[in-house]
């Protein structure tokens, strides 16, 4: 049983996945932008622009016509608005999440043994048991 959790936790902390919902949360949260859009504003604009086709002169008149409401500014502002607070919750999410996969990767290369070394005369990377530099042929000091 621990052996599976351990596999979804990696599924789960694989980049691509935690990418994917992402992606899929901040659609969502931009489907919201653009519904308002439409609805709140495009659509009455085009209800005032067939209302003055059609010779009606007031709003209200419109209204009982095309039965559309007034352009709502407030609606479209409040979409953005609760569509940027999810953006910013969503990054805070993600970073602490990338914040605790890197934790475990640093104790995994601090567990890695250096297997090689710097020639101190030409300054390429070497075997660490090497004593003569393959590149500019020195001879290597322990």
């Amino acid at each position: 049983m621990k052996k599976f959790f351990g596999e979804f936790k990696e599924f789960v902390m694989r980049g691509n996945v935690m990418d994917l919902a992402v992606a899929v949360i901040i659609g969502a949260a931009f489907q919201s932008i653009v519904s308002s859009l439409c609805d709140d504003i495009i659509t009455p604009l085009i209800q005032l622009i067939i209302s003055k086709v059609i010779g009606v002169n007031s709003i209200d008149e419109m209204t009982k016509v095309l039965n559309v409401g007034p352009i709502q500014f407030g609606h479209f502002i409040s979409a953005i608005i609760n569509f940027l607070i999810m953006a910013f919750i969503i990054f805070i999410l993600v970073k602490a999440v990338n914040k605790v996969m890197s934790i475990g990767k640093k104790k995994e290369e601090e567990e890695e043994e250096a297997t090689t070394k710097i020639c101190p005369h030409c300054k390429s990377e070497i075997n660490i048991e090497a004593t003569k530099c393959p590149f500019c042929t020195s001879d290597i000091e322990e």
